[in-house]
């Protein structure tokens, strides 16, 4: 069965608008950085240098929203561009614009997909999310122990607390570049420095125009001797990967050079045994 689960000049075309949130009357110009929400140090954390996961919530008698924290491995999490906010790891994927003013995270042009969920944490947190952002929250960035901190607090007293891990950018200082390698249902054996009978992924590199159709032939097969950061491999399914790749400054003498790590799954097919695709 083949999946497209991505095409890329039609991200948002599943996408349903919310409302947008009214901005509190100020002059101050539209912001995205955290100095405009906190008058801190030069070493308050910038929003887009993490991915910011729930570690608390609470509601307005400071009693701990615990329906939020099932399936612990994936918590709600906010991802921050220069302009754009995305919500991961909820029932939908939400995203939009936003800015600060007078301290406050206000979104604009919020849409979500339409995906249907049974699992109760993640609709709560589709909710709980959702009524946070249009409430025009107060937003607070600091470090504690080392470790950044990320305050919501929504004027009904609910408040979210998240804390950062860093993003791929932060921790490869670059952006990266864009590529799409097609990951072979089978692995394929390889030699690996610390394992003389390794099983490799098998990747050939594709290519995709402004239109997002598929151009030119595919790159050679070769195999992989490296994992790529945040996929697992499900053997006998076909998938095509949008990753990011990263040149490494200072990489050990026997590692690779470069890091991988998933920035979207493109298409996905499971694959039969005797290598013919299932309808």
């Amino acid at each position: 069965m083949k999946a497209l689960l991505f095409l890329l000049p039609l991200a948002l075309a599943a996408c349903t608008p919310a409302p947008e949130a009214n901005a509190p009357a100020s002059d101050a110009s539209p912001a995205a950085s955290t100095t405009a929400a906190t008058p801190a140090a030069a070493s308050t954390p910038q929003l887009d240098a993490y991915h910011w996961q729930l570690h608390d919530a609470t509601d307005a008698g400071k009693q701990r929203l615990d329906g939020l924290f099932g399936n612990a491995e994936q918590p709600l999490q906010l991802d921050f561009s220069s302009d754009r906010i995305n919500v991961s790891n909820a029932c939908n994927h939400i995203g939009g614009g936003y800015r600060i003013v007078d301290g406050h995270l206000v979104t604009t042009l919020l849409a979500q997909t339409m995906k249907a969920c049974a699992e109760p944490t993640l609709m709560q947190r589709e909710t709980t999310i959702k009524h946070v952002l249009q409430m025009q929250p107060a937003l607070t960035v600091s470090t504690a122990g080392g470790v950044p901190q990320l305050v919501l607090a929504a004027t009904d007293g609910t408040t979210l607390s998240f804390t950062g891990a860093p993003t791929a950018e932060t921790r490869y200082g670059g952006p990266g570049t864009i590529e799409f390698l097609e990951i072979a249902a089978a692995p394929a054996p390889c030699d690996h420095p610390l394992q003389p009978h390794a099983s490799c992924l098998k990747v050939r590199e594709l290519h995709y125009g402004a239109n997002g159709v598929r151009i030119g032939e595919p790159g050679a097969w070769q195999t992989l001797a490296q994992p790529i950061e945040g996929y697992a491999h499900q053997p006998g399914v076909r998938n095509v990967l949008r990753v990011k790749r990263y040149t490494l400054a200072h990489a050990p003498a026997d590692a690779s050079t470069v890091a991988y790590v998933l920035d979207m799954v493109v298409e996905s097919e499971i694959v039969a045994p005797d290598g013919a695709k299932r309808p």
